[in-house]
């Protein structure tokens, strides 16, 4: 054997581990080593990667292991969950027949003990009683021999139930339904407690529900009538945008952006309740119309200073001929600080031919403001900007005759004239 291993093997562990090596001879054949490359397009950099043969095959096998998990939970959830099922409703079964019999049992063992009892009164009173008279110890001895013969029916069944394990109770004892009917009454009156006391608490909550209504009704129509004055001086110049207030109000509901928030869904009650939740949630809908609608119509003036050309046709500064000023001109110095009016998305913010420096901003449902001869911009285009956020500083860029600030609102790209947004009625 020594010669054998010194013959063909360099040592006797080169011989022990031969057979593994052989095994792992034709896991390389059947998994040799795989390169692959990955080329970053962006940087041009080729990467190559090698998987050995080791990861390969281990893989392999965890692929084989998860098939082989799998196909055995599909057996065991097609074929043992319907048997388990079947033997827990079996054992509930016999748990079921079981608890009946040691009713019956108990209630056989105590009748069987009343008995007894009754038997050994019955004896003591017939043999230690010296006065007794034949007829009252003729009525003593038939009672004797109906609770014996009760006594005998009772330990006969007892027996039968101890040995027969298919028995079925025939009876159940009159004082156990006397319990449980005494039980039931008293279960019932403190069902009754309850209801009177949930009837009551109903009564409570109803009239809450009536106190919040009112006060929330009445907190809406007062937000309302305030929110709606804002509106009401612009109602003119809406309508001739062919615009309405029912539609600006729907539209700004279903507005949303990160400034403004997210859509407004409607509550809708169903018909068979009161009609008072349905008006409640009308009005709350109506009430956040006009709060989105103050917040995202650009009301009021983008700078603290008069007014120096209005919105019409001037006569043009450079020429002298009549022509349209599509905006509304507000005096300041080089550097005067320029704020936005509304929440909205800078759209644009650069050189445009005649308007100078300028920037523009979306505010949504249609309307945008243009800040126009600016000496320098603030904000860049793409930018969320608030209410009071400085877009630019004033200034006299493009076709100007002095330093000052052009300013334009505009619905669906059309200037409009915006005397109604900039003046307080």
């Amino acid at each position: 054997m020594i010669n054998f291993i010194t013959r063909y093997f360099t040592s006797l562990w080169a011989f022990i581990t031969s057979p593994f090596r052989a095994i792992w001879r034709i896991i390389v054949r059947i998994f040799p080593p795989r390169e692959f490359t990955v080329m970053d397009t962006p940087r041009g950099n080729v990467y190559t990667y090698e998987q050995s043969s080791f990861w390969r095959f281990t893989r392999f096998v965890g692929k084989i292991g998860l098939i082989l998990w799998a196909l055995w939970s599909t057996y065991v959830f097609i074929y043992h969950r319907p048997l388990l099922q079947m033997r827990t409703q079996q054992l509930e079964s016999e748990r079921e027949t079981h608890s009946r019999h040691m009713t019956d049992l108990q209630t056989y063992l105590t009748k069987f003990n009343n008995l007894a009892r009754d038997l050994n009164v019955i004896d003591d009173k017939i043999l230690n009683t010296p006065d007794i008279k034949p007829a009252e110890k003729e009525k003593l001895m038939n009672t004797r021999i109906k609770t014996w013969g009760e006594l005998d029916f009772l330990r006969t069944r007892i027996a039968e139930m101890l040995k027969n394990e298919d028995y079925a109770a025939e009876y159940t004892k009159l004082s156990e339904l006397s319990a449980e009917y005494e039980l039931t009454r008293a279960e019932n009156e403190e069902l009754k407690r309850r209801n009177t006391k949930l009837i009551e608490s109903m009564n409570e909550i109803a009239n809450a529900d009536n106190i919040l209504v009112e006060r929330i009704e009445t907190l809406t129509k007062d937000n309302t009538g305030e929110l709606q004055q804002n509106i009401k001086r612009i109602n003119s110049t809406l309508a001739s945008l062919g615009l309405t207030q029912k539609t600006l109000l729907r539209n700004a509901n279903k507005y949303t952006n990160p400034l403004v928030g997210s859509v407004f869904s409607p509550i809708e009650f169903d018909k068979e309740m009161d009609d008072k939740y349905q008006k409640l949630a009308d009005g709350l809908e109506h009430w956040n119309g006009l709060k989105r609608l103050n917040e995202i119509l650009p009301l009021g003036k983008p700078v603290k200073s008069r007014i120096t050309s209005e919105y019409g046709t001037r006569n043009d500064p450079f020429t002298g001929k009549p022509k349209k000023h599509r905006g509304i001109d507000f005096a300041g110095k080089i550097g005067t600080e320029l704020m936005a009016v509304a929440p909205g998305r800078v759209v644009s913010a650069g050189e445009r031919v005649g308007y100078g420096t300028t920037v523009e901003i979306d505010h949504g449902l249609g309307f945008s403001t243009l800040y126009a001869h600016l000496s320098q911009i603030i904000v860049s285009r793409g930018d969320w900007v608030r209410p009071g956020t400085v877009i630019g500083l004033a200034g006299s860029s493009g076709r100007s005759t002095g330093p000052h600030l052009h300013y334009e609102i505009r619905y669906k790209g059309a200037p409009f004239d915006p005397t109604k947004f900039v003046k307080d009625e």
